[in-house]
């Protein structure tokens, strides 16, 4: 399933969608407004109205937003389709997520080539060279943009806004484009670097902060990979100052992933954690989800300077149950910014007892389309807890590779045992201390 928001809205020209995708209301009324013809893909499958080769993918962030609209007519002109996926203003955006979505099209052969701009065209050559197949060179005159293409069969060129005039970078870009790949002696080079590629393609190696697998099961009598799975919790209102060292005494004893605690208590847990492998995990906008995005944002960026390496937000319960969806997208999608800056994962709390079943799908859609990286059951104070029924249908909705936590009323190694088979790879509790214990008996 495919969430489009206003953001994803062109300017003019098309927008191709997934089959099934849903719009939000002002999505929709933009699109509608701007003349955008929709186009639905079948089976996930691009239907381009020129063949892949006369396609073009071309993305820029804030500051190559100029420079790209600008090149447009030149591309325009040499017969080539535009397919361009942002962004449509100068507001603040992030180049990984502009180079991750162009690289993403030509390696699926929707696109021959790729153009990503930004200020300095580094971060963007940088992120798109991650996107396997891809072979992304940062041009910067004639010369450099013909020895990418002879040479090294580039296949996504990047523009530095800031580096170039207008001039400059139409005669970089039109040199690239019309630029053949030699082949002879330089193919045997290439294939090495796909080689290399593949190497160190087949390691998986996660990166740093990214959630476990969903496959990660834990050992029925094993206490160790059980406590890694548990956010030992404590968010209880008159938890005192003996509390909070005690509960990270506990945490460190038995390894579990974080401990989850109020804010107030972040300074004291970090200093009671440092050196362990247990990472402090907070709450933002807790535990009702209705204060401002801007509330959430200081919240969250207070508690990421005094030591949280996890921030656990509320959804915005009520503009969800209101439909505005782009209000929701939005405020999990600040968090999830400033989290991510300082290298922290973000868990969204739904509060599922609060939702029906397609409002809790819809919540997991937005969740994954803002870039958060669990979704999360329940807060613990809403009229119910985690339910296995739960679990099931926001691992389905989000899919394999997205975190999905569940929180409330979890007291047993059944209970445990449930949500994890159900599809959890984290999972919050008070009693995680007798959970881990009966494992081991």
């Amino acid at each position: 399933m495919r969430w489009v928001t206003s953001e994803d809205v062109p300017r003019s020209g098309e927008l191709r969608v997934p089959a099934g995708a849903i719009f939000t209301p002002s999505a929709r009324e933009l699109a509608e407004s701007r003349a955008i013809r929709i186009i639905e893909l079948r089976d996930g499958q691009p239907a381009p109205a020129a063949p892949p080769e006369k396609v073009i993918a071309l993305g820029a962030d804030h500051g190559g937003f100029r420079l790209k609209e600008t090149l447009k007519p030149l591309l325009e002109g040499l017969g080539l389709e535009i397919r361009d996926i942002g962004v449509f203003d100068e507001r603040p955006a992030d180049y990984p997520d502009i180079a991750q979505k162009v690289a993403e099209l030509v390696a699926r052969g929707e696109a021959s080539r790729g153009v990503i701009i930004d200020g300095a065209g580094i971060g963007s050559s940088i992120a798109a060279n991650k996107v396997s197949g891809i072979r992304a060179a940062l041009c910067y005159d004639r010369a450099s943009a013909r020895n990418s293409r002879e040479h090294n069969n580039a296949n996504v060129l990047t523009l530095g806004a800031r580096l170039l005039t207008e001039g400059q970078a139409e005669e970089v870009l039109r040199t690239w484009l019309e630029t053949p790949f030699a082949g002879g002696r330089h193919t045997a080079r290439v294939e090495k670097i796909t080689r290399i590629e593949q190497q160190y393609g087949k390691q998986s190696v996660p990166a740093p902060g990214a959630p476990a697998a969903a496959a990660t099961q834990p050992q029925a009598r094993l206490e160790g990979p059980i406590a890694s799975l548990i956010d030992h919790t404590m968010l209880r209102p008159e938890a005192t100052r003996a509390d909070i060292v005690k509960l990270c005494g506990e945490a460190r004893q038995h390894g579990f992933a974080t401990v989850c605690i109020n804010p107030y208590w972040v300074p004291l847990a970090a200093s009671e954690l440092a050196g362990s492998t247990v990472k402090v995990c907070t709450v933002a906008g807790f535990p009702l989800g209705a204060t401002s995005t801007e509330s959430k944002v200081a919240e969250a960026a207070a508690a990421l300077r005094a030591g949280a390496r996890e921030i656990d937000m509320v959804i915005n319960v009520g503009a969800l149950r209101s439909g505005d969806f782009d209000t929701v997208k939005l405020d999990i999608q600040a968090v999830t910014r400033v989290c991510h800056d300082a290298g922290a994962i973000v868990k969204v709390i739904l509060e599922t007892a609060l939702l029906n079943e397609a409002q809790k799908a819809t919540a997991c859609g937005l969740a994954q389309a803002a870039g958060a990286d669990f979704v999360k059951t329940s807060t613990g104070f809403g009229p119910a807890g985690a339910t296995v029924q739960d679990i099931v249908l926001m691992r389905h909705t989000v899919g394999p590779n997205m975190g999905v936590k569940a929180a409330g009323g979890i007291r047993t190694l059944d209970d445990f045992r449930a949500m994890v088979a159900a599809g959890a790879n984290r999972v919050g509790a008070s009693s995680s201390v007798k959970i881990v214990e009966a494992a081991g008996k």
